[in-house]
C-alpha cells in the first residue's frame, strides 16, 4: 500500500498517477506522511468551592391546613435559623451547630433568643416549624433592622446577627429588656408576627404605640417609654398608662391587628381564665 507524497492520498495499486492530485506515482511513498501532533487545550486549575460561597437560597411562605410555614430551597448553599425551629428536611443536607462564646450567651439571656443559631447547608429543601402567626420576608440591601423579641426566624448566611442595646428606662418599661436582636447586611431575613405587617415611614416624626405590636425598626428610630398624658393623675384617669414612643427618621414595622387564628386563641384563653376564676370563687 502506497500513498502520495504530495497530498497523502492512498494510491490505487498499478496506477501511474495519484487519483487525487495527479502527481506521478514514482514520487509516492510507502507510508503516510506524519500527522502533526494535536495539542489539547489547557485545563484550568480547579478551585475548591464551599457550599457557603455559591448556589442559591429560596425562601417561600406556604400555607397548609390554615397554618403558615417557611419552606427553604437550597442549591449548594446554606442558611441560618432560630434554634428549635426545624420541622423536617430532605436532601443532601448537613446541620451545623456552633458553640457560642460568653458574649453570645449573655446576649441570649437578655434577648430571650436561643443561644445557638444552627446552619443547614447543602442541596435540598427544609421546612421550619408551622405557626398560626404570619411570616414576612425582609430583603435587606446593606441595611440593618432591630427586631422584637422572638421575631427572628431565619436568614441567609451572609446576614450578621447581633444585639442592640436599649436605653435603661426604655428597657425597664417597654417589655424589650436591655437588648434586642439586630440583623444587618445584604440578603433575606424571615421574621414572625402575630398578624400582617404594616410599614410606617417616619421623617423626623413620632409614632406612639400602646402595646407590644411593633415588630421591627431601623436604627434611625429611637425607642422611648413615655406616659400617654403629661401628669400622673391624667395618666390614671385616661387608662393609657405607659406607651412606646418611636421618634426619628426611618421605618417601623407594626402588626396592629392579629390574624383570625391568634385572635381566636386569645378569646378562648380569656374565656378559660374567667371560668377558672368563677370556679375558684365557688
Amino acid at each position: 500500500m502506497s500513498f502520495c507524497s504530495f497530498c497523502g492520498n492512498q494510491i490505487i495499486a498499478g496506477a501511474a498517477f495519484c487519483g487525487n492530485c495527479g502527481k506521478p506515482v514514482a514520487q509516492s511513498q510507502s507510508v503516510p506522511p506524519p500527522v502533526p501532533p494535536v495539542t489539547p487545550p489547557p485545563i484550568p486549575p480547579s478551585v475548591p468551592v464551599t457550599a457557603h460561597q455559591t448556589g442559591s437560597v429560596k425562601f417561600e411562605i406556604i400555607e397548609k391546613e390554615r397554618l403558615n410555614m417557611v419552606r427553604v430551597e437550597l442549591k449548594n448553599s446554606a442558611f441560618r435559623y432560630e434554634s428549635g425551629g426545624l420541622h423536617y428536611m430532605q436532601g443532601a443536607l448537613e446541620l451545623e451547630s456552633n458553640v457560642p462564646g460568653a458574649g453570645s450567651i449573655l446576649k441570649s439571656m437578655v434577648t430571650r433568643e436561643k443561644i445557638v443559631k444552627p446552619v443547614i447547608s447543602g442541596t435540598g429543601e427544609v421546612f421550619l416549624e408551622p405557626s398560626f402567626g404570619n411570616f414576612t420576608i425582609l430583603d435587606l440591601k446593606n441595611e440593618e433592622w432591630i427586631l422584637d423579641q422572638g421575631a427572628y426566624v431565619a436568614s441567609e448566611i451572609g446576614i450578621e446577627i447581633g444585639a442592640y442595646s436599649n436605653k435603661a428606662v426604655s428597657a425597664l418599661f417597654s417589655g424589650e429588656k436591655w437588648f434586642q436582636t439586630a440583623v444587618a447586611g445584604t440578603g433575606k431575613v424571615i421574621i414572625r408576627s402575630a398578624g400582617p405587617l404594616q410599614e410606617i415611614n417616619l421623617v423626623n416624626d413620632k409614632l406612639v404605640v400602646d402595646g407590644p405590636f411593633a415588630v421591627a425598626r431601623t436604627p434611625g428610630i429611637d425607642l422611648q417609654v413615655k406616659k400617654a398624658t403629661k401628669g400622673i393623675f391624667s395618666t390614671l384617669v385616661s387608662g393609657e398608662g405607659i406607651v412606646n414612643t418611636f421618634t426619628g427618621t426611618g421605618k417601623v414595622l407594626i402588626a396592629p391587628v392579629e390574624n383570625y387564628f391568634n385572635t381566636l386563641i386569645h378569646i378562648v384563653r380569656g374565656i378559660d381564665y374567667k371560668v377558672q376564676r368563677l370556679g375558684n370563687k365557688s
